[in-house]
């Protein structure tokens, strides 16, 4: 049997709509398992990305370099973006720190964004660290199947392209 997503919007803000995946019809996508497990280990780094996503979503829109690149199969990034003095900075004991929980996702452009699961990165590569290889490597996955599935033209663009169109029950095999 093959493994299948749907796609799932889990906000919009002005400049980008954010969406995420269900897999084999779970109740809850990627990203809300990525916020129900950081928000009971990682609150603050957790709030963090949040406050990236809110950020990128109201002020910027979803420009390259506002995130990391992490692609293997595909084109795959994570938050946060690199540099820790970038606004909005991660504060931990009074000092401004780098942020080592990581969420990947799919930036589609600057007005779509797939919001995947993540974890704390351990290790320089994510192939490397125990905590992160397996959303790093399903993300990528993912990804792959849905650029394929716009290819094919089963993910459709909105007039102009600012969001996407898709059957609700669609099922995407990775």
């Amino acid at each position: 049997m093959n493994n299948f997503v749907q796609i799932k919007r889990v906000a919009k803000y002005d400049k980008v709509s954010y969406y995420s995946v269900t897999i084999n019809a779970e109740p809850s996508s990627l990203f809300e398992q990525f916020i129900a497990t950081n928000t009971a280990i990682n609150k603050q780094k957790l709030y963090h990305i949040l406050d990236w996503i809110e950020v990128i979503g109201i002020n910027h829109g979803a420009k390259v370099h506002l995130f990391r690149p992490e692609s293997f199969l595909s084109d795959t990034s994570a938050l946060p973006p690199t540099g820790k003095e970038r606004e909005p900075t991660y504060i931990e004991d009074g000092q401004t720190e780098s942020n080592n929980l990581r969420l990947y996702c799919f930036r589609l452009n600057e007005n779509v964004v797939v919001l995947y699961n993540g974890d704390l990165k351990t290790a320089d590569k994510a192939q490397d660290c125990p905590n992160v290889k397996p959303h790093f490597l399903l993300a990528n996955k993912i990804t792959k199947a849905l650029e394929n599935s716009i290819k094919e033209r089963v993910i459709n663009w909105n007039e102009d392209c600012t969001d996407i169109i898709f059957d609700s029950d669609l099922e995407i095999a990775y």
